[in-house]
């Protein structure tokens, strides 16, 4: 190769390179100052969301009434609940004679998560008769909350229940169903909060102590942001909430002083979790700085056991066993039998398994009734958002992909589940297919809001193409008006869809004004592209629920009690 030739293949070289850094500085430039720049503020966002609503241009529904059938009371009916073959059999019987004993999802599942399950296998082995005939258990996976559900409204009954808890078991004793002990404790485990180092340090240094006290100090001062779950349907929930009351007052946790205490303390929770799940995920993401656990998952996880100090609280969780007052007399000596077995065979494994590794602690809590349980509950619906309405859009996909059976769970689920929306929330209804129809203006949900809300749903049809992001962006400027005239407001946005987009606006046209306007969007699946739905509600640490057309009401109203 001649020299020139070297030169000239050098300076194209050179040439080229010039080029990339001047496109790919250009392409860094759009990405960091002209992108951004419309949704970095406030403003900005405000500025963006109006101009793509003005290119969508929604149209408006007519209103159309519908009577209001429900009753008042708030207690879970048996339709409601999912089907009791959706909770998995995690050991099958082996024999003719046998008892199902339902089992709170840690102790029932796989690998560490599987203890009972184990013990149950073995038994299943190991030859026990009663009155001369084989017997074998059931362990059937049922979350502590929706088992005491579906004992209360009598939809399916155990022969033997174990939840991670006794709170559960007192709340049925104040329901009217007395349960037996065989065991007040299977295994033991203690409810905590995790925080990191350096928030454990500053707890220490500014109060002395990092305790409940301290956690829930810190948080209504607003230098904590602590996360929690359900407390309709998790134990550790529960155990917190209970517990949390009572640190505000010992004698009376449903006191003035304890409300008050409540309201101050849950001023800056920033959500509550639907699962452990969605609160690890937040503070994987930095949202929170502390979250609520129970040891035993907290042990069997490296990562967080390197990353979080955990600190014991509330009433402990033993795994009680008790027996319902329908368990006929072999079930009960069966399950007496398969507790022996436990006793006698679940030591080293629950060791293993991460249990029993707080067995020191002891609760400083009074014993509490399952009436004042109850109320906890109620009290917690009717202060969670601090005497602070909610401004919530609901944003229906009725494209061509949600006819038949997805479209009649939608809408039998949205009417179903009204009741569990408190009335002086402001809630609208947005549709959309290719385009986007404002079925219901926001307005306070009282019996007028409540039945037009009913007759714009019943009267969705599905049809077209599906602009998710259109639909969603329209909802945002609805909230936003109503936030106008309603500033001490929490907005939220309820996406009900298959999560399949395939025109109009996309994630990245949206997301970033979600962000900087902080409005939580939880998404609602219905036979639906789930991956898809759990990114839009990621953006601001909302839930998203894969509801099965026969369990979502069920679904809904958790999602609602704890939310709105």
């Amino acid at each position: 190769m001649s020299r020139n030739n070297s030169k000239a293949i050098i300076a194209v070289i050179a040439g080229i390179a010039v080029v990339s850094v001047v496109v790919f500085g250009a392409f860094i430039l759009a990405r960091n100052v002209f992108v951004p720049e419309k949704v970095r503020t406030v403003e900005d966002a405000t500025t963006s969301l109006s101009r793509m609503v003005d290119r969508i241009d929604p149209s408006e529904g007519t209103p159309v009434k519908s009577s209001i059938e429900y009753s008042e009371s708030e207690d879970t009916t048996a339709d409601e609940l999912p089907d009791l073959d959706n909770n998995k059999v995690t050991a099958q019987e082996t024999t003719e004679l046998y008892a199902e004993i339902w089992c709170s999802p840690e102790k029932a599942g796989q690998g560490t998560d599987g203890w009972m399950r184990e013990l149950a296998e073995g038994f299943n082995k190991a030859g026990y008769e009663v009155d001369g005939k084989p017997v074998s258990v059931r362990l059937r996976n049922v979350s502590s909350g929706l088992g005491n559900d579906y004992i209360i409204t009598g939809k399916a009954t155990p022969d033997a229940y174990t939840p991670s808890s006794k709170l559960w078991i007192d709340m049925l004793a104040a329901k009217g169903i007395g349960c037996d002990y065989i065991r007040e404790r299977t295994v033991g485990n203690v409810a905590g909060f995790l925080v990191d180092q350096e928030h454990y340090d500053q707890l220490v240094d500014s109060y002395g102590a990092a305790d409940l006290k301290s956690v829930t100090e810190a948080t209504g001062a607003g230098e904590l942001t602590m996360g929690y779950t359900n407390p309709f349907t998790s134990s550790t929930g529960l155990n917190f909430l209970v517990s949390t009351l009572l640190r505000y007052d010992r004698k009376d946790p449903l006191s003035d002083e304890a409300v008050e205490g409540f309201r101050q303390f849950q001023t800056n929770v920033p959500f509550v979790a639907l699962t452990t799940v969605q609160m690890r995920d937040a503070a994987e993401r930095g949202s929170l700085d502390g979250f609520v656990l129970e040891y035993q998952l907290y042990a069997n996880d490296p990562s967080l056991s390197k990353s979080y100090k955990f600190v014991p609280f509330g009433y402990r969780h033993d795994n009680p066993l008790v027996v319902l007052p329908t368990t006929g007399t072999a079930e009960r000596q069966i399950v007496e039998l398969f507790a022996t077995y436990c006793d006698e065979n679940g030591s080293e494994l629950a060791e293993r398994y991460g249990f029993g590794g707080m067995d020191n602690y002891k609760s400083e809590n009074p014993e509490i009734s399952g009436q004042t349980l109850l109320a906890a509950q109620k009290l917690y619906k009717d202060n969670k958002d601090t005497g602070k309405p909610v401004v919530a859009v609901f944003v229906a996909d009725v494209s061509g992909s949600m006819d038949g059976e997805p479209m009649r769970a939608l809408q039998e689920s949205l009417v179903n589940s009204m009741r569990y929306i408190k009335s002086d929330n402001y809630v609208g209804l947005v549709s959309y297919s290719d385009y986007v129809t404002i079925e219901l203006p926001v307005g306070k949900f009282d019996l007028n809001q409540q039945a037009y809300f009913k007759g714009a749903v019943e009267s969705l049809r599905a049809g077209g193409g599906t602009a998710t992001f259109d639909g969603i962006a329209v909802a945002t400027q609805m909230v936003q008006d109503a936030l106008a005239e309603h500033p001490e407001a929490k907005p939220m946005i309820f996406v009900l869809s298959d999560g399949e987009t395939n025109t109009g606006h996309d994630l990245s046209d949206v997301d970033g004004i979600l962000k900087a306007l902080r409005i939580p969007v939880y998404t609602i699946g219905y036979n639906a592209n789930i991956d898809a739905l759990k990114k839009i509600s990621s953006i601001n640490e909302a839930a998203s629920i894969d509801a099965s057309t026969d369990d979502v009401v069920y679904q809904l109203k958790n999602l609602f009690n704890a939310n709105m």
